[in-house]
């Protein structure tokens, strides 16, 4: 922690994020969080691409700044940008526990797990301050509701205490997302999330708990990171993982050209031949939106990949066990606060 004056409002904490140093220099970063005056916090999908129907968004915007994060057009909604906007211009819900109990407690809710992680990461860096998303997860532990998180983040850790809680009876899944081994490639695409060495150590410390915490390799990028995928699962075996899934990287609306813009700046030898196998990965286009081949993507390359990883993981072992999470434990919280007791 760096002193600062005894009367200042803001103190700066520097965190050891698996980067080497704390005390490297980064290019300055400056976000501003405002709150988020939501009326409900669980969304609902019916998706067939998904494997869950309700999720729950702590925060809007993320400070790891993800090039390829297919989330970055939802700032659009807000009249803001998908590019800087979106990593410095963060909405946050601080009532977003309050609010689900509440619906938690309708006569008409009917549990299902809730998916964190769906949109923005939930254990991005503003969370250490605002721990949102711990108390979402106190709510739910106390009422025994499943939950399944994603997030890149070893922050994640803090709240062993209430995961190992939840995992004794099958109510929680993680899965820490591991695009790259390579540090340098992870430096300038994922800038501000952890690095491939440190979300390597939260799946093993995660697991070790008894907290199931499988790894998604996602997403996977021609000529980027696709040769890595073997050897991503491989290192998430050796760290306790058994479930691993992937995707293959998405371009929706605005972020094709911030990804291009990225691609000519780092790698100007590869742009072109990344973004044509993209298009032959998508029938033609930069971004397939259709349900059922959107993740994964189709043609020759695409087929070629899902062969590899399923022969992958059928190699190490992936997949072998139900992960379903138990929804008959459920106890909705009481609608009648003390009147209960009588």
């Amino acid at each position: 922690m760096q002193i600062e004056g005894r009367f200042e409002r803001v103190a700066r904490e520097l965190v050891d994020d698996g980067w080497g140093t704390t005390n490297e220099e980064l290019p300055p970063f400056k976000t501003t969080v405002t709150i988020d005056s939501a009326k409900s916090v669980i969304q609902r999908n019916d998706s067939p691409d998904l494997p869950f129907s309700l999720s729950l968004n702590a925060y809007r915007g993320c400070e790891h700044g993800c090039i390829y994060c297919y989330a970055r057009p939802s700032h659009g909604y807000l009249n803001l940008s998908p590019g800087l906007d979106f990593e410095t211009k963060l909405f946050a819900k601080p009532d977003a526990a309050k609010l689900l109990r509440a619906e938690l407690a309708k006569p008409s809710y009917q549990c299902s797990p809730i998916a964190l992680g769906s949109n923005t990461d939930p254990y991005q860096p503003i969370e250490r301050e605002w721990q949102i998303t711990r108390q979402i997860l106190e709510v739910l532990a106390e009422h025994r509701h499943p939950v399944s998180i994603v997030t890149k983040s070893a922050l994640v850790e803090r709240d062993l205490d209430l995961l190992t809680q939840l995992a004794r009876d099958d109510l929680v899944q993680v899965f820490i997302s591991v695009t790259t081994l390579d540090v340098e490639l992870a430096r300038k695409m994922e800038p501000r999330a952890a690095s491939p060495r440190r979300r390597l150590q939260a799946i093993q410390t995660l697991n070790e708990a008894g907290v199931p915490c499988g790894v998604m390799v996602a997403p996977v990028i021609p000529f980027l990171t696709d040769s890595e995928l073997e050897q991503v699962l491989q290192a998430a075996h050796q760290h306790g993982a058994r479930s691993a899934g992937y995707t293959l990287l998405r371009l929706p609306y605005e972020v094709k050209d911030l990804f291009k813009d990225w691609l000519a700046t780092h790698y100007p030898l590869k742009a072109e031949h990344v973004m044509s196998r993209m298009r032959e990965m998508r029938g033609g286009r930069e971004n397939d939106p259709e349900f059922g081949s959107r993740f994964r993507g189709n043609g020759l390359f695409a087929d070629l990949l899902a062969q590899r990883f399923r022969k992958a993981c059928e190699r190490l072992g992936f997949n072998l066990e139900d992960r379903s999470l138990a929804t008959g434990l459920f106890k909705p919280p009481s609608r009648n606060g003390q009147m209960d007791l009588f």
